[in-house]
């Protein structure tokens, strides 16, 4: 498995336990996406050295560790198979890869279930496991997409939305121009926004 796939179980908001790969610039981005949905030759190895990292720690967090590896290797599978119902204009690939961990990691969680019901001779009890990992995956990519943005930006959306900032505050804090604070903090919101999916 690939060798930046080493996390633990922490607090997704602490930025420093993931080894997210930091994208590239916005271009590199969108060509990186595009490329992808054409299906070219090293679209799908790329894929997986800019994502591979965030899509194993979701099916890690989710799933034992024997397990995590395969789901992973299924998602990427799927993904390569459905390109092209990615849309690039309706959301970052890391936040497409992220809807299809979510559904094979529940897959693989009730047909494990469904084999140690068969095992014990006890009837299936399937358990309530779509919200933890919607929880965990929504965790998991605004931590991505925090880590993904310039240094500044990140600073004045953590002082903001972490720390319980006023804008004001953050001004004095950081000896910057409130328009500077508040336009860094609208930018980045902007860019989260996009990484989880939404328009552009």
């Amino acid at each position: 498995m690939h060798p930046v796939l080493t996390l633990t179980r922490h607090s997704a908001l602490d930025l420093s336990l993931y080894n997210f790969k930091v994208p590239q610039p916005e271009q590199d981005i969108v060509d990186a996406e595009a490329a992808f949905v054409r299906g070219e030759d090293t679209a799908l190895k790329s894929a997986y050295d800019d994502h591979g990292a965030l899509i194993y720690t979701l099916c890690r967090r989710s799933v034992p560790d024997d397990r995590a590896a395969d789901v992973t290797q299924e998602v990427f599978v799927n993904a390569w198979k459905a390109r092209h119902q990615f849309d690039p204009q309706k959301g970052r690939l890391a936040a497409w890869l992220v809807g299809i961990a979510k559904n094979r990691i529940i897959d693989n969680i009730r047909s494990e279930q469904r084999h140690e019901s068969r095992r014990s001779d006890k009837p299936a009890t399937e358990l309530p496991v779509d919200c933890e990992i919607e929880r965990t995956a929504d965790k998991m990519l605004v931590a991505q997409a925090l880590a993904c943005l310039p240094d500044r930006q990140r600073q004045m959306i953590k002082l903001a939305y972490i720390d319980g900032f006023t804008h004001s505050e953050i001004a004095d804090k950081t000896n910057s121009p409130l328009g500077t604070v508040k336009s860094d903090i609208r930018r980045g919101i902007d860019r989260i926004r996009i990484d989880l999916g939404g328009e552009r």
